[in-house]
C-alpha cells in the first residue's frame, strides 16, 4: 500500500512518539520511515554494550572544522534505525528547566511555557518511583532509577556534598539545582528506546525500515506524499492529510533542502529549484559544548581495561544474559548534577555527567587503565551554527558546523565548569581513591585551561535549532509545529527548539513527538 492519511519520516525520540500516538486509536492509516534497520539485537538493548553500538545504529557525523576547536573535526554521532538516538544514547532521563520552556513562550512560543509542556511530559512517562505533580504513572516511556551504580559514581556525588554543592534526587522536579545519580530509560535491565515505547504493532500502523528520503513531493503549495529510496528502488508514497517530519536537528533541515525549501542562495547553489524561501532552515544550530575532565586511579571500583576488569565484564555480560540485572545495567554517566556559574544567572548554566571510567575520543580511542570522568557542559551556549548540503545526493552527510565557542562567554561559563570538576575530584571521598589528573595544567591560568578546552571539547550530544519554531515569520513551524509557507507538513524534533535546553535533549524531543499527535489530530479533525 502506497496511501496512507499521515506519513512520519524518522522512526526516533519525536518519531517514534508521534507516529505511535497518531496510530493509538486506529481511526489513521500511519505509516513510519525509518532509514535505519529495526535496532532489535543485544548490542543495542544491553546498557553497558552502549560503547559498542554497531555503526549500522549510528550515522558517525562528522563536523567541518571548528575554529573554535583548533580546527579539529568534532564527532557527531546520531541514531540511526528505530528509537534514534534513544537507541544509543546514555539514556539518561532529564527534561531541561522551567526556565527554558518559560523562555520559549516569551519568544513567541505561545502554549509552549513550563505548565504547558509538564502535561505531556506526565503523560509519556512511566516513572517507577510512581505519579505525582511533576511525574506520570502510567506513560509508556518507562523511567527507572539506578539499581547497580558503580561505587565511585556514588563517591562523587558524595564528594559534591561534601563541597555544600547540594543533593539533588529529582532533577525533574521542584528544582533543577544540584547533584546526584540521574534517573534512566531503561525497564527491567534493558534500554527503553522510543521505539520500544511507543511502537505498539497495530493494523494501521505500517513501518518501513531502510527507507532513504529523497524528498517531499510538494504540490500547488501542499506537502502530498515522499519521495523515497529502498535499496535501489525509488517509491513515492502518499499522504492524504500530510507529513510529519522528525528526521532530527541534522536531518529534518537537509530533507527540507533537497525538498528545495531552504534559504534560496544555497539551493541554487545546490542546482536545487526553490520551492519555498526559508533563511532559517539549517541556521541556528545550538548544541552543548563539553570538555571531559580524566583521571586515573588503581582502584578496580571503576571500569578500565585490564585483565581484572575484562573478566569481571565478561562476568557481567553473563549475569546480565540470564538475570537483566548487574553492573551491564550501566548507563556509564551514571551521577552528574546542575551548577550555576553565578549568582544572577536564571538557572543552572553547568551540567556534569559523571562516568566511571576513562574516556578519550568520544570513548573511540582505548585508554589502558582504570579510572574515572567528569564531563562539565555549557547548558546554553551563545554561539549559534548551520547545517546545509554538502551535496544534493540524498545519501551524503550534510555538512554541520555547530560554530563551538565562537562566542567567548562560552568558553568563559566552561572554564569555571572545568575548575568545579577538580574541585569535586580532590574532595572525599572521591580524593580516597588518589586520581591522577591525565592532563594537569595550572588551572588557576586561563590561557592554559583555554588551550586544553580548545585542543580537547567536543559536543555532548544536543544539537538542536535547526528548523526554529516562533510565531514571526521568519521562523520555519509556528507553535502548532506546522510549517510556515507550505501546507500539510509539520516537523516534530529537537530541531524546533528556538533555544536549547539546560539538560540532555531525549525527554524534551519525545514531549515534542507528543504534541505534534495532537496538533495533527485537530488540524485534521
Amino acid at each position: 500500500m502506497d496511501q496512507f492519511d499521515i506519513i512520519v519520516i524518522g522512526g526516533g525520540s519525536a518519531g517514534s512518539a508521534a507516529a505511535g500516538r497518531l496510530s493509538e486509536d486506529g481511526r489513521r492509516r500511519v505509516c513510519l520511515l525509518e532509514a535505519g534497520g529495526s535496532n532489535d539485537t543485544i548490542r543495542v538493548k544491553t546498557p553497558g554494550f552502549m560503547p559498542f553500538i554497531p555503526e549500522a545504529s549510528n550515522w558517525r557525523f562528522e563536523t567541518v572544522p571548528q575554529k573554535g576547536l583548533n580546527g579539529r573535526l568534532g564527532y557527531q554521532p546520531r541514531g540511526r534505525g528505530l528509537g534514534g538516538s534513544s537507541a544509543i544514547n546514555a539514556m539518561v532521563y532529564i527534561r531541561g528547566n522551567r526556565f527554558d520552556y518559560d523562555q520559549w513562550a516569551a519568544l513567541g512560543c505561545i502554549g509552549w511555557s513550563y505548565d504547558d509542556v509538564l502535561p505531556y511530559f506526565r503523560r509519556a512517562e512511566h516513572n517507577e518511583r510512581g505519579a505525582d505533580a511533576f511525574h506520570g504513572g502510567d506513560g509508556p516511556l518507562n523511567v527507572m532509577d539506578q539499581r547497580w551504580p558503580n561505587p565511585g559514581s556514588k563517591a562523587f556525588v558524595a564528594s559534591a556534598a561534601a563541597l555544600q554543592l547540594g543533593a539533588n534526587p529529582d532533577f525533574n522536579g521542584a528544582a533543577q539545582d544540584g547533584f546526584g545519580l540521574y534517573q534512566v530509560t531503561q525497564k527491567d535491565g534493558e534500554r527503553w528506546s522510543a521505539a520500544r515505547a511507543y511502537l505498539t504493532p497495530r493494523p494501521n500502523l505500517t513501518i518501513r525500515t531502510g527507507a532513504l528520503v529523497e524528498r517531499l513531493v510538494i504540490e500547488e503549495g501542499r506537502v502530498t506524499g515522499v519521495a523515497v529510496r529502498f535499496g535501489g528502488q525509488q517509491e513515492v508514497l502518499r499522504a492524504s492529510g500530510g507529513v510529519v517530519l522528525s528526521a532530527g536537528a541534522f536531518g529534518s533541515p537537509q530533507i527540507l533542502m533537497l525538498s528545495g525549501i531552504g534559504p534560496a542562495a544555497h539551493l541554487s547553489g545546490q542546482g536545487i529549484p526553490v520551492a519555498l524561501h526559508r533563511e532559517a532552515v539549517g541556521s541556528d544550530l545550538q548544541d552543548h559544548i563539553d570538555y571531559v575532565s580524566s583521571w586515573e586511579t588503581q582502584s578496580r571500583d571503576f571500569f578500565g581495561d585490564s585483565l581484572a576488569g575484562t573478566w569481571r565484564m565478561a562476568k557481567a555480560v553473563i549475569e546480565h544474559r540470564f538475570k537483566r540485572t548487574g553492573i551491564m545495567t550501566t548507563c556509564f554517566a551514571e551521577g552528574g548534577g546542575f551548577w550555576r556559574t553565578s549568582a544572577d544567572v536564571p538557572a543552572a548554566d553547568i551540567q556534569y555527567h559523571f562516568v566511571p571510567a576513562m574516556l578519550e575520543d568520544h570513548g573511540r580511542e582505548k585508554v589502558k587503565g582504570h579510572g574515572f570522568s567528569i564531563h562539565a557542559c555549557v547548558l546554553r551556549p551563545e554561539s549559534r551554527g548551520t547545517v546545509r548540503l554538502a551535496s544534493s545526493d540524498p545519501a551524503a552527510a550534510p555538512a554541520i558546523d555547530p560554530n563551538f565557542l565562537d562566542d567567548p562567554r562560552d568558553i568563559a561559563v566552561l572554564r569555571k565548569g572545568v575548575r568545579l570538576s577538580h574541585r569535586i575530584a580532590e574532595a572525599p571521598p572521591l580524593s580516597d581513591y588518589k586520581p591522577k589528573d591525565r592532563y594537569p595544567i595550572d588551572l588557576d591560568n586561563d590561557a592554559e585551561l583555554d588551550a586544553l578546552i580548545r585542543e580537547r571539547a567536543d559536543t555532548v550530544y544536543h544539537p538542536v535549532g535547526t528548523c526554529r519554531m516562533g510565531s514571526d515569520d521568519f521562523s520555519v513551524v509556528d507553535p502548532t509545529l506546522k510549517a510556515r509557507g507550505i501546507d500539510g507538513l509539520w516537523i516534530a524534533d529537537a530541531s524546533v527548539m528556538p533555544r536549547l535546553v539546560s539538560g540532555n535533549t531525549n525527554a524534551p524531543s519525545i514531549m515534542i513527538g507528543e504534541r505534534a499527535a495532537d496538533f495533527v489530530k485537530a488540524a485534521l479533525a
